[in-house]
């Protein structure tokens, strides 16, 4: 550890805010908030220069770092690791660059672990409840120990490594979830009977939203021994704990904070096994002749647009989730669905439970190797 230095970010990251200057009905990519989502840009749709908002002023080159200044812990960050040469961003995303004394998939690593995250989270909120948001100097204040590049790169492979093979898990995931979306669509879409009565989801669900149990920073931090469970928000596993108060298989669907996508879809998460789960988001079963798989494709593809209230803070309330419409489907054809997909379900659970170790992997080893506590060799030169 004699190589560490302790050091603040503010001394190798600047926050760049370039305006960009449109030629007349130039096609420029925009990146909002909600266009980018836990590490990855959702959007890569061209749109002339003219429409664009206000907001649509920082340039943005390959190697940046782009972070949302709003509510840190809904993971509104993405790595530009393309050519971003017509792509323009919003004034609410901090464009972060990095200087040549720190890797940037090791401060991707820092920034995004998600005691940073809760950290700024606090921040956000300490400053305003309503609408949480952090500026560049509390992002330049942060306090890391900093260890030699050549280390700084090793530790950021290791990481890597796992993330690739998570990566796979949930590309594989989507690919069986995108084989039973086929199938649905076509049975009970596209060769939809007229005839079908309409009815309600409640009628087809369980909701177990009253077993949730919020755990804040400083509890979860104190049930870190012996087995460790996942610890669900809105839109991801938030860390992990040594209790747990759900065990099965469930549907998550975020009630508030992070509740759709960019295509106006609900956030989903299927929860296998045992986990915890905090009080922003649904806890959901299907009621037979129904099962899980049959109620995530029917909501994986529906757009919510139209249920979600509050202007600050979107949230799904329970009354306005069970209202969604749900055509009463043959319940020999829902059988036979069900059928047809179990061993795409199966893969599906196998896939994610060994997600959730790999996560936990990842997420337990990550605050230890950037602060020095498990050491890394770094390769020779």
């Amino acid at each position: 550890m004699s190589e560490w230095k302790d050091c603040r970010l503010g001394e190798f990251v600047e926050s760049i805010s370039e305006t960009y200057k449109f030629k007349p009905g130039e096609e420029v990519i925009f990146l909002n908030t909600s266009d980018i989502l836990f590490g990855k840009v959702l959007n890569k749709n061209p749109e002339n220069s003219a429409q664009l908002p206000g907001q649509a002023k920082k340039r943005i080159q390959k190697g940046d770092f782009l972070f949302s200044e709003i509510r840190p812990a809904n993971g509104r960050y993405a790595y530009i690791d393309f050519e971003a040469q017509k792509y323009v961003v919003s004034t609410k995303l901090m464009v972060l660059r990095c200087n040549k004394n720190i890797d940037v998939n090791f401060f991707r690593l820092f920034l995004t672990s998600n005691e940073t995250l809760d950290y700024l989270q606090m921040i956000a909120e300490d400053r305003s409840a309503t609408f949480p948001q952090i500026t560049f100097d509390h992002i330049s204040s942060l306090e890391i120990t900093l260890p030699p590049l050549a280390t700084q790169k090793a530790i950021a492979e290791v990481l890597s490594s796992l993330d690739d093979k998570i990566d796979l898990l949930h590309r594989q995931n989507k690919t069986l979830e995108q084989m039973a979306e086929t199938l649905f669509r076509q049975w009970f879409v596209e060769e939809a009977e007229e005839d079908w009565e309409e009815g309600f989801l409640g009628d087809v669900i369980n909701i177990y939203d009253n077993k949730r149990i919020p755990l804040s920073k400083m509890e979860r931090d104190k049930m870190k021994s012996g087995t460790l469970y996942p610890y669900y928000g809105a839109a991801k596993i938030m860390d992990y704990v040594n209790e747990y108060i759900f065990d099965g298989e469930y549907i998550l669907l975020g009630e508030d904070g992070t509740v759709q996508t960019e295509e106006g879809y609900p956030v989903l998460q299927y929860a296998t096994g045992k986990f915890w789960v905090n009080n922003h988001t649904h806890v959901i079963t299907a009621k037979k002749p129904y099962n899980n798989f049959f109620i995530w494709n029917f909501l994986s593809k529906l757009n919510i647009t139209n249920v979600i209230t509050g202007a600050v803070q979107p949230k799904i309330n329970q009354a306005n989730l069970k209202a969604i419409g749900f055509p009463k489907y043959p319940v020999h054809k829902v059988e036979e669905f069900n059928e047809t997909t179990s061993e795409l379900f199966q893969k599906v659970n196998l896939n994610t439970n060994q997600l959730n170790i790999l996560s936990n992997l990842r997420d337990t080893i990550l605050p230890k190797l950037i602060s020095g506590e498990i050491k890394i060799k770094a390769k020779s030169a």
